[in-house]
């Protein structure tokens, strides 16, 4: 007996939207990274004026997040801030990433040996999130660097990881418009090409009061991974970063960084 033919039904529409991004859920990723890249609380107008959602189903979010514990408010009960469970989510990125545990080891060795303060950073598309850092014994830091994400375009981790792309790749990567953070800052897209071509030239990257005035670093790709997703760097006073002193942090940095690559290797973490 001839078997049988099933017909499998076309995909409906409803389906294939299914693939696109659902709009609660993205409205809700998008009022955390809202909250978590502002120094201070905001109150739901704030919000809605960064953000552009309608105010009924911006409150509805937020009041659920609240409830959840991702968000919380101040005193008053007006203004809002990322909540608690917000770290939970952040801390199992960090404790289940295979290099870290590699890398931690590399920043207390640098910082020994050169005492400056100590970063490791990942690219996230157009910037860099700062993944770890070590700072030198006499910094008083009033922001942790941990959990940070800044435009690539302005720090030499992100130039160092830029580094490792195409022009072209680079040039879909990056922003219509490239975003300063101090007069220092490479805006233009012709000299950010011109500084990554140096960038590849030389082996590492460095920037003078590109992010932060009156601090300059040095950063170098960690080798793992093809194109290089991770890159270590040293921040140090910007009347300091001259001469053979610089020669100095360079030599070490790029030493370090380079073992720490060839230990991931080894351990074939990719």
């Amino acid at each position: 007996m001839p078997r049988a033919r099933i017909s499998l039904p076309e995909p409906t529409s409803s389906a294939i939207n299914d693939a696109s991004p659902v709009k609660s859920a993205e409205r809700t990723v998008k009022i955390l990274e809202t909250l978590a890249a502002s120094p201070t609380r905001l109150t739901l107008s704030e919000l809605q004026e960064r953000m552009g959602y309608p105010r009924s189903s911006l409150h509805a979010l937020v009041r659920t997040l609240r409830e959840l514990k991702w968000v919380e408010a101040d005193e008053t009960g007006s203004a809002f801030g990322v909540g608690p469970h917000a770290l939970l989510s952040g801390t199992a990125y960090l404790d289940r990433d295979p290099a870290l545990r590699f890398a931690y080891e590399t920043l207390e060795d640098l910082r020994t040996e050169i005492g400056y303060t100590i970063h490791y950073a990942r690219r996230d598309d157009a910037h860099v999130l700062y993944l770890a850092s070590r700072e030198s014994r006499d910094t008083v830091r009033l922001v942790q660097r941990v959990g940070r994400r800044l435009p690539a375009n302005v720090t030499a981790l992100g130039q160092a990881l830029m580094a490792d792309l195409t022009e072209a790749e680079i040039d879909a990567l990056l922003p219509a418009q490239l975003e300063g953070l101090t007069p220092n800052s490479i805006t233009d897209r012709a000299a950010l090409h011109a500084e990554l071509d140096a960038v590849r030239k030389r082996g590492w990257a460095f920037e003078r009061e590109q992010n932060t005035e009156g601090v300059a670093c040095v950063a170098v790709a960690v080798g793992y991974r093809i194109p290089a997703t991770d890159a270590i760097s040293c921040s140090m006073p910007a009347h300091l970063a001259t001469g053979d002193h610089l020669d100095q942090v360079v030599a070490a940095v790029t030493r370090h960084t380079e073992a720490l690559a060839r230990t991931l290797r080894r351990d074939g973490i990719r």
